[in-house]
């Protein structure tokens, strides 16, 4: 069982005013704009503001940090500005054909120039037979009513065509 002077030690130390337990903190800021807080001072040429912290007490709705102050720019006027892309993806086929174009193309299983090898069985899969002449190859599928498709690629692996809005259909 604690003894009396453990139990007026402990109401003391709980009835203690809150503002007792706040600290004060160094905000550090350099010219930069980098911030720090320390309990230590602050480096040579940043500029110091004094913070107080106070602890959270159940029950207590003062909040834990001061809100920031709105400070004005310098005299700067900011203008947004698009992002500049500094590099762009290039597949092997000259980016004929986008993204989407390349998508809608193999679940309509319509073959479109500038489509790869993979994208062709992707839309029509495997072919019947493949043919190979000077380093460009030929896909062929073949119809149960006698009538075939040919898909032929460049040395690249990339669909022949003169434009990208030539379009072949599937044969199934």
């Amino acid at each position: 069982m604690p003894s009396n002077t453990h139990l007026l030690l402990l109401t003391t130390l709980l009835s203690l005013p809150s503002e007792t337990l706040a600290a004060t903190i160094h905000r550090c800021e350099a010219a930069d704009g980098r911030i720090t807080f320390t309990t230590m001072s602050c480096k040579a040429g940043e500029h110091l503001s004094l913070q107080e912290v106070r602890p959270f007490m159940p029950g207590n709705v003062v909040a834990v940090m001061p809100e920031a102050s709105a400070r004005e720019t310098s005299g700067t006027n900011t203008k947004r500005r698009e992002p500049t892309v500094v590099g762009q993806f290039e597949d092997k086929c000259g980016n004929l054909i986008n993204a989407r174009q390349r998508r809608e193309a193999i679940i309509n299983q319509r073959v479109v120039t500038g489509m790869t090898q993979q994208d062709v069985e992707s839309a029509l899969g495997k072919p019947d037979k493949i043919s190979i002449r000077n380093s460009a190859m030929s896909y062929r599928y073949d119809l149960k009513r006698g009538r075939s498709a040919h898909v032929e690629f460049d040395e690249k692996g990339c669909v022949k065509g003169k434009a990208k809005s030539q379009t072949a259909k599937s044969p199934r």
